[in-house]
């Protein structure tokens, strides 16, 4: 096994798709410590900056006071406690829905969510770009899957399909690209072709709509146009976990038969009395999310000589083409004193590897200033 594992590390090395964990000593700001040296981060998903904000410090260290730190037990034994109650009522009040339901994490939320309702007699409609979760939780569902890479194939493919059952599923703001999905076609295509839809609005959410109440928002639609919203609590809201709001069926029916929900231990109640210090702040400081959009708005009025990919939102890829070029231009830009992470295949298609950088509210335009100028010396 040893030789077998050895043969597969050393290919991925020649490959160029080898990956590296980045060790720092720091809170999570647009500043990290790494060997006791600063360095500018554009990596971060954090991006209302509240990762490091020191009021939910204080909502953990007084939930832990409460509650102590582990949950002890899946949230159908006795892990469910009343800050696990209440976070979920007011996520579904924030998303504008009947209830919610809390997961570990947003892989668990679409793993739960697509295998609970789809099976072998079933369809799933995926775009090429979504995250690899979704990938994952159409395989496991053994519903027939496919694979879009424009919405007039998507069409092609739903009037072919006779299954039972058909769901379409797409990211809200796509991940690697930063673009925001045409929910308007996807909706009219699932009302013409009997389909349901679900969005992973993980980085849509806090973020996007006149609200920050995600690419559902944007589009003024409701439960009867998208009725199944997963989201996660680890990007713009700072902390960590993940839901899926619907209707009240479709919540009941989630936790009766999501195992990735039935069989694991519920997150510790500080965490959610955390996040719903987090979900009172997203809501009220609309400043943050108006201070990343000036701050998206510069870098690409400043950027425009760069090869970024059209994105209106707080993921601006640079990209490169090769895997090489991107591992060279993000070691170069680390001996400057800046962190942003080569993006490479599988994660992306095959001549598309990138720079990957994000925005915070934290960052400031001298920030900026600083990135842009290294990547104008180092490119040009």
């Amino acid at each position: 096994m040893q030789n077998f594992l050895k043969s597969l590390l050393q290919q991925r090395q020649q490959d160029n798709l080898y990956r590296i964990r980045q060790l720092h000593t720091s809170v999570q700001t647009p500043t990290l410590l790494i060997n006791d040296q600063e360095y500018l981060s554009f990596c971060s998903n954090d991006y209302l900056g509240l990762a490091s904000d020191l009021r939910l410090k204080k909502a953990w260290q007084e939930g832990a006071e409460k509650y102590g730190i582990g949950s002890g037990a899946s949230h159908l034994i006795t892990g469910h406690t009343s800050a696990h109650q209440s976070l979920e009522q007011e996520l579904a009040a924030y998303t504008k829905r009947e209830r919610a339901l809390l997961f570990s994490t947003g892989y668990m939320a679409n793993l739960g969510v697509i295998t609970a309702l789809l099976g072998r007699h079933d369809a799933v409609f995926l775009d090429k770009l979504n995250h690899a979760s979704l990938i994952d939780a159409a395989r496991l569902s053994q519903a027939k899957m496919y694979r879009y890479s424009d919405l007039k194939v998507l069409e092609q493919m739903l009037i072919k399909s006779s299954a039972n059952h058909k769901l379409i599923i797409t990211d809200g703001v796509f991940s690697m690209d930063g673009n925001i999905a045409n929910l308007s076609t996807i909706v009219e295509l699932a009302k013409t072709y009997n389909a349901w839809v679900m969005v992973d609005d993980a980085h849509g959410l806090g973020v996007i709509g006149k609200t920050g109440r995600g690419t559902v928002e944007l589009y003024d639609y409701e439960v009867e146009e998208v009725p199944i919203l997963m989201g996660t609590l680890g990007k713009a809201f700072g902390v960590f976990g993940a839901f899926v709001a619907g209707s009240e069926l479709l919540i009941e029916t989630l936790i009766q038969l999501a195992r990735s929900y039935i069989y694991t231990t519920a997150l510790p109640p500080a965490l959610a009395e955390t996040i719903r210090e987090s979900l009172i702040i997203v809501t009220e400081e609309n400043w943050r999310r108006q201070h990343l959009q000036e701050l998206i708005d510069y870098f690409r009025n400043h950027a425009s000589n760069l090869p970024l990919m059209e994105s209106s939102t707080p993921i601006q890829p640079v990209i490169l083409g090769d895997s090489a070029t991107a591992l060279k231009i993000s070691k170069k830009l680390y001996e400057r004193g800046i962190i942003v992470t080569a993006i490479r295949p599988p994660t992306v298609p095959i001549g598309t590897a990138r720079l990957r950088v994000t925005l915070s509210a934290l960052h400031n335009k001298k920030q900026i200033d600083r990135l842009i100028e290294s990547l104008n010396f180092l490119l040009f």
